[in-house]
């Protein structure tokens, strides 16, 4: 009988350099949601290299890719890679490690196909995960359609099978008044920067009143233009996120009550638009995620259920994967538990020595988790019922 452990070992070990370096090359060149030109080329040149079948700008998006590679009949899975950076502090989300080691295990899992574990592995290439909503595109599109399992692995500040992954709707605000001479005719003007801070206030006060797993936080991106100006047009940004769709549909409306009722009160007018699309909350398979569990211990990367110490709160358009898909979303450690995401220090770990240990042992995870899944009836049997059982749910 064939072992798979060793055959995804072998495959990541002599293609470690290559994996390191490329994480390294998109650490050193972020790039922006829906602007990942360089990622996306890299990204789809290893693949092509390892024998893969590419299809470049997939779903009519420049920056996503699908590559797949089979060995007769049998199940789909689908190694997902995200690539994009933040502004300002880079892959501060470790996006580079996370495309690196999916392209690891995909490349390994290909290696590893055989009569005894045939199938097809599909990457796929989601841009935009940092607010874009690549994968909702992805989705609608039909990027998902006769996937069987999807798996991805994400650094962070502990080795966990999951994250706090919560719905979000994302919101932009514009606020019209009416400018004036700020001291020649103030009466003249309504004030939209007031409109802009009564309804930030407003919030601040709602947030004492809405469950400990939802958040709202927001930034004033316009304030106006001079100070002896009346404001006339300014603008916010407002993220809200809570644990289900349902209860981020309430949250929202009740958001939007304290922002309209700052507008009325400094006399001005709002309008709104999302900022991209809604994200889902991530609903984890657990009978994938035991796949995962295994084949990570045995690469020494022990991953922990969450608890109130370890918990990460987020949230990611993988969320609505899952919904359409059995999927998993397992962080693997890279930083100190106290570096948070999305700071400069959680770069420099997502570039340095241990982001590069990650890459590794993830690949090698992830590889030897899509190979069990492909070759195991009873495991796939399980994902599948669970799944099933959850769409079924009220």
């Amino acid at each position: 009988m064939t072992n798979f452990k060793d055959l995804i070992a072998t495959a990541v070990n002599c293609e470690a350099d290559n994996l390191t370096g490329l994480s390294q090359e998109l650490h050193a060149y972020p790039e922006l949601a829906f602007e990942e030109v360089r990622a996306h080329d890299l990204l789809t040149g290893a693949l092509e290299q390892a024998g893969f079948d590419v299809t470049r700008s997939a779903c009519g998006l420049d920056t996503a890719f699908r590559a797949e590679i089979a060995s007769g009949p049998g199940p789909t899975v689908a190694i997902v890679c995200e690539y994009d950076a933040l502004p300002e502090i880079g892959h501060a989300c470790g996006h580079n490690v996370i495309a690196a080691a999916g392209i690891g295990a995909a490349i390994a899992a290909a290696r590893a196909l055989s009569s005894e574990c045939s199938g097809r592995i599909v990457v796929l290439g989601t841009p935009a995960e940092e607010g874009g909503g690549g994968k909702v595109i992805m989705i609608e599109r039909g990027a998902f359609d006769g996937i069987d399992a999807a798996m991805m692995v994400h650094p962070a500040g502990s080795e966990l099978t999951e994250m706090n992954t919560i719905a979000i709707q994302r919101m932009r605000v514009d606020y019209h008044g009416l400018a004036a001479h700020a001291a020649a005719a103030p009466q003249r003007g309504r004030n939209a920067l007031d409109a802009a801070v009564l309804g930030y206030v407003n919030v601040a006060a709602l947030r004492q009143h809405i469950s400990g797993d939802e958040r709202i936080h927001g930034i004033i991106t316009q304030g106006g233009t001079l100070p002896n100006i009346v404001p006339e047009h300014t603008q916010a940004e407002w993220y809200m996120r809570s644990p289900t769709l349902d209860d981020l549909n309430n949250l929202v409306e009740r958001a939007w009550n304290c922002l309209e009722t700052g507008s009325r009160a400094a006399g001005c007018d709002l309008t709104h638009e999302p900022i991209g699309r809604v994200y889902h909350n991530l609903v984890t398979n657990n009978a994938l995620m035991e796949l995962y569990v295994q084949s990570a211990k045995e690469f020494g990367r022990d991953a922990k259920v969450p608890d109130k110490q370890s918990n990460v709160i987020g949230s990611t358009d993988m969320g609505n994967v899952s919904h359409v898909v059995p999927t998993i979303h397992p962080l693997i450690k890279v930083s100190p538990s106290d570096v948070a995401l999305h700071t400069r220090e959680f770069a420099e770990y997502a570039g340095g020595v241990e982001g590069d240990r990650a890459v590794l042992d993830g690949a090698k995870a992830l590889g030897l988790s899509a190979i069990r899944f492909l070759s195991t009836a009873s495991t796939r049997s399980a994902v599948a019922g669970e799944f099933l059982a959850h769409r079924k749910e009220p």
